[in-house]
């Protein structure tokens, strides 16, 4: 291997902008750079001239950087690359690592992170040749031959936030591996549909996922359910039935809601993780088990160990792999991408015209704390795409519906804590248009009534004042992003952010 101060990395990217960082910051950390606006360039001067580390942008004119990553692995399956995105999802981040990545990266991006990142697969770069399974271009052809159906059915595992990332990260990282895994969140977060994802994007993705919910289940019928019984094991074993285990066979087997399975049943799982093998209820006939097992609970294991619930050797088993799936109060940032995705999804299964939320509406749906998670919101948009005629769904609306809901949380969607009673005015008197109103009436009194003019340009530039900060700050100072969430051009947010004297 050269010598860090000789070694050279080839970097692709669209955007100016990011090159030139790129290049200053990987100079300084001593390393030869050179920058290509898409990948081909890039590809003809590493044929030419080689390199030691290449970063890629995903999405770029003239080329996919995924597709240029899995046609330099097949060839050199020991050259670091990694994988740098503004759009990034769970299917980028799965192909990423699929296709032989070192590392993906979601941006904005911290620059000493990727420099760090640089320098440590360089420093792997043998060791990487040694364990690599030479197994890759396999993988990349099962991963080629996914049904495009894969990405629709879990495309509700949605969002940007940095949360949301670090567990596509985690999935994408896990998708040549068989491990036991163990998902913590909160009910309604969606910790099947995360385990559901990573059976999805594993080697066993061609084999059967089977779910059982312990809580869903008479304790007296868990081992049946699991292992299966014999005829006659117990009253009303009128027959030979095979269990969970033995359905999932060469699969995955979800076991959701694992805090509540018995003592017993736990010591009979735990045989299976150890030694791979069961017996039937009401048989001594050991059978073989070939099945992942991913786990989830809402509840804190450590504390079901301390109080004699739950087995801790058997935890130790689960929790190969960890897996935290965040609560939507703590990624307020996805709820608008939530919401169109559910509106869409609803108006497609009902045959009906795409509803939309007006701004104000969207305001209150990401200022509420959702207790119920995911699954509430999609509740939420199910029944308001269901009740509401209106093509428009404003906020009013909302509020309207919410009283007729039970009092749940803590707060409602407007914010305050909920009452018994409360009047029509002070449901609307903290609404958007109401705040508009009082502040037209201040400029007016203050102006001279409607002798001034240019209120329209008045009121935009206010709206603007408080709305491209914020959404700025909400996508971490992306402006290609702040630009598509405003629906305006990148040109466009830059004159508008001169305007209001924010720096360029």
């Amino acid at each position: 291997m050269q010598q860090e101060a000789e070694q050279t990395i080839l970097v692709a990217d669209d955007d100016q902008a990011v090159r030139f960082v790129l290049e200053q910051a990987l100079s300084r950390a001593g390393y030869k750079v050179h920058a290509f606006g898409n990948t081909q360039p890039l590809v003809n001067h590493f044929n030419q001239y080689g390199g030691d580390l290449i970063i890629t942008d995903v999405v770029m004119p003239g080329g996919s950087g995924l597709d240029m990553v899995q046609s330099l692995k097949a060839t050199y399956p020991d050259l670091p690359i990694i994988v740098m995105t503004a759009q990034s999802t769970l299917r980028n981040a799965v192909q990423a690592f699929e296709r032989g990545a070192f590392e993906y990266l979601a941006k904005p991006f911290d620059i000493n992170r990727l420099v760090d990142l640089t320098r440590r697969a360089l420093q792997k770069q043998e060791e990487r040749v040694r364990n690599q399974p030479q197994t890759k271009t396999k993988q990349q052809a099962a991963a080629e031959d996914m049904d495009r159906q894969l990405e629709e059915r879990f495309g509700g595992i949605i969002g940007s936030s940095r949360a949301m990332q670090a567990l596509f990260h985690t999935i994408g990282r896990l998708s040549n591996s068989e491990m036991t895994v163990l998902i913590h969140g909160e009910s309604g977060t969606g910790k099947e549909l995360v385990a559901r994802a990573v059976h999805a994007y594993s080697p066993r993705r061609r084999g059967p996922f089977t779910a059982i919910n312990m809580a869903a289940i008479p304790r007296d019928l868990i081992e049946s359910e699991l292992f299966g019984h014999e005829k006659g094991a117990f009253t009303g074993a009128v027959s030979r039935r095979p269990g969970h285990f033995q359905k999932a066979e060469g699969g995955t087997l979800f076991l959701d809601e694992i805090g509540d399975m018995p003592m017993e049943a736990q010591t009979r799982l735990l045989r299976v993780l150890q030694e791979g093998t069961f017996t039937l209820v009401g048989s001594t006939d050991i059978l073989r088990s070939d099945v992942r097992i991913i786990a989830a609970t809402h509840q804190d294991l450590p504390t079901a160990i301390s109080e004699g619930r739950f087995r801790e050797d058997l935890f130790y088993r689960l929790n190969v792999i960890p897996l935290h799936v965040p609560t939507l109060r703590s990624r307020k940032e996805d709820i608008p991408v939530l919401s169109q995705y559910f509106l869409a999804k609803t108006s497609k299964e009902l045959k009906v015209a795409t509803k939309r939320l007006t701004q104000s509406a969207m305001e209150k749906l990401v200022a509420y704390d959702w207790p119920g998670n995911v699954r509430e919101l999609e509740n939420l948009i199910r029944r308001l795409t269901v009740l509401i005629p209106e093509d428009e769904i404003r906020p009013e609306k909302i509020e309207l519906y919410e009283r007729t809901m039970p009092k749940l949380a803590r707060n409602d969607l407007s914010g305050h804590e909920p009452q018994e009673e409360r009047s029509t005015e002070s449901n609307t008197s903290h609404s958007y248009e109401a705040i508009l109103l009082q502040d037209l009436d201040t400029f007016f009194a203050t102006m001279g009534g409607l002798e001034t003019s240019g209120v329209y340009d008045m009121v935009l530039r206010k709206m603007e004042a408080v709305l491209i900060p914020r959404v700025l700050r909400q996508t971490r100072g992306n402006r290609v992003k702040a630009a598509q969430i405003l629906g305006i051009n990148r040109n466009t947010l830059r004159k508008k952010m001169r305007d209001l004297g924010m720096d360029d």
